[in-house]
Parts: C-alpha cells; structure tokens; sequence
C-alpha cells in the first residue's frame, strides 16, 4: 500500500469508525464513568477479547480495502476495484459486524444501557446505509461482477463456503 493511501485509510478510519467506537461510547458513558467500578470478571474479560477480536477484524477490513480496492472506508474515497477477498468472502459487510462487536463488547464492559441502545440505533443505521446507499452504489459500479457477488454472499449472515469469483 502506498504511503499517500495509507495515510488517507488511517485518516478515515479514526475519523468513521474511530468516532462511532470510541468517541461516541466514552460520550455516553462519560458521565457515569466510575474508574472503581471495573472489576476483573469472566464476563470483563470476555467483553475485552471480544472487543479486541472485533477491533482486529475492523482493521484487517480497512486494510483489505487498501491493498485490493485502492481506496478507503470513506465514501469520498471508496475502493477502486470490489473487495471480494478476507473476511469479504463470508459476508459482504464485515466491517459493520466488526463495530458492532465492538460496541457490544463496551456495553457489556462499561455495564451500560445506553450504549446498547446506541449499539441497535447504529445497528439499525448501518443497514440502511447498506440498503439506501452503498449497494445501489455498487450495482452503478462494478455491475454484473456485484450482482454475482451479491448473489452468492449474505448481507449480515456469514456464507457457508467461501466466494469464489472476483479472483
């Protein structure tokens, strides 16, 4: 990946995702935030290597579309080519699932209500993201290649066999 689409991906990254698992949380919670309130337990633990799990997830996303697509997580600077590669091969937006294991994973560690509301308000954005915007999108972009990916690979479940096509 070349520095200048390195730079633009980390860019994007801290400005979508970053505010959406980091920023907006710490918003929520911030007020109630009590630093003794965090004990270590099983469920505390499974909250962090879950979350760290859908960090890492994230991540691997926003690199795939770097060194396949040439573009970024950001719509004004989108994937030059489909992504069909990685996690893509399973389920057309893992990205999405990625955040929002994230954002499950600080609700369950923070103990908080309304970032599980918060989890299904961006839950609920996220598709009609997908839904309004970003496979009309697709469809104008890359055509019958997207209707043949989008054919073989579910929205939100996960495929049982790996797509094939696009290589």
């Amino acid at each position: 990946m070349n520095p200048g689409l390195l730079l633009r991906a980390i860019l994007a990254a801290v400005l979508v995702p970053g505010t959406v698992v980091g920023l907006m949380p710490y918003l929520i919670v911030r007020p109630t935030l009590v630093p003794s309130s965090f004990d270590i337990s099983i469920v505390s633990v499974f909250a962090i290597l879950t979350g760290t799990a859908g960090l890492a997830l994230l991540l691997a996303c926003i690199w795939r579309f770097g060194l396949h697509g040439k573009g970024t997580l950001a719509p004004v600077d989108p994937p030059r080519t489909l992504v069909v590669q990685g996690l893509y091969r399973y389920t057309r937006n893992p990205m999405y699932v990625a955040v929002t294991i994230v954002l499950l994973s600080e609700a369950v560690l923070c103990r908080s209500v309304p970032v599980l509301i918060y989890t299904v308000i961006a839950l609920a954005c996220f598709h009609l993201f997908v839904v309004l915007y970003e496979e009309p999108n697709l469809k104008a972009r890359f055509g019958a290649s997207y209707d043949e990916y989008k054919n073989a690979v579910p929205r939100w479940g996960i495929a049982r066999k790996p797509y094939e096509g696009g290589r």
